[in-house]
């Protein structure tokens, strides 16, 4: 929107410069300031003309901007100055432009301003938190902030990549843990043999690395099959750990409402992965101590 209200100034500029009016030492000012020499503004000016006056104050600003005594003299001659009934004509049209382009100003301030009152309407829409989205609440926080790797590159996920799934594993993990790069290849053989039979069941990797250059890496070298949040969304994401603990790697499993299932929190990952297992086989897991 910012670049709109560019192009309502710019063009109501090149209006004012098609129409031919007559300069100002406020336009002159601007003008030498921006690049044009003084010999050629004169030639401006002899198309142009001059509808102003040069006082001392004036002629302080043009010394400033960088006119030369041959501009301000021949300013101050009256050489480009149109007649007096010619300048009050000139005066009464500068006067409609400027006032269409307070008109122009003011349309695009408002239309920017609704285009942000649309978008915080769009936010406010989609959720914040894991309660707000009934059946498919983990699906709905995560709309479009999901990425993948796709040809060895990490892409943006379809928004739909979670729909249908009822068994979500957060995995937080990184690229540094020594311990992380150690159950990681587990954990993708585990992915690899279990989903395909149970397509209702997908990993969602929670990066813990201190960079979007790291976490790719990781993403990349380890050939992580599953999706990932995308980096720039992780802090509005923070939510997903409450239940991770503090130390990684870490897997919390809920279902499709962002109900907590089992947490690897003082017990380790493995622990979510025979619960995993338990369910699969048609078992309920033991309750977990607390409830997401």
């Amino acid at each position: 929107m910012r670049r709109l209200v560019y192009l309502f100034f710019l063009l109501a500029a090149f209006a004012a410069h098609a129409g031919q009016l007559p300069l100002t030492v406020s336009e002159i000012g601007l003008m030498l300031r921006s690049g044009y020499s003084s010999n050629a503004l004169m030639q401006e000016l002899s198309t142009r003309h001059f509808a102003d006056s040069v006082d001392e104050a004036k002629e302080k600003t043009l010394l400033k901007a960088g006119a030369s005594g041959e501009l301000i003299a021949a300013l101050k001659s009256g050489i480009y100055s149109l007649t007096p009934e010619k300048t009050a004509a000139m005066q009464e049209q500068m006067a409609a432009a400027e006032q269409r382009r307070t008109e122009q100003t003011e349309a695009a301030r408002k239309s920017e301003a609704a285009y942000e009152a649309r978008l915080i309407r769009e936010r406010s829409a989609k959720p914040t938190n894991l309660n707000a989205g009934g059946t498919d609440a983990v699906l709905q926080f995560l709309k479009e902030d999901l990425v993948q790797l796709h040809n060895g590159t990490v892409a943006h996920a379809d928004e739909t990549a979670l729909a249908n799934k009822k068994l979500i594993a957060f995995y937080f993990s990184a690229e540094w843990c020594v311990p992380c790069r150690k159950f990681t290849p587990q954990l993708v053989e585990y992915y690899k043999r279990v989903a395909p039979d149970h397509p209702e069941f997908e990993v969602v990797f929670y990066s813990r690395d201190r960079s979007l250059f790291a976490m790719e890496k990781y993403m990349q070298e380890q050939n992580m099959p599953w999706l990932a949040v995308d980096y720039s969304k992780l802090k509005e994401k923070e939510v997903l750990s409450k239940s991770a603990g503090n130390g990684i790697p870490s897997l919390v499993l809920v279902d499709s409402t962002g109900k907590l299932i089992s947490s690897s929190q003082d017990v380790g990952p493995q622990k979510v992965l025979a619960d995993l297992d338990a369910i699969f086989a048609g078992k309920a897991p033991p309750r977990v101590a607390a409830a997401q």
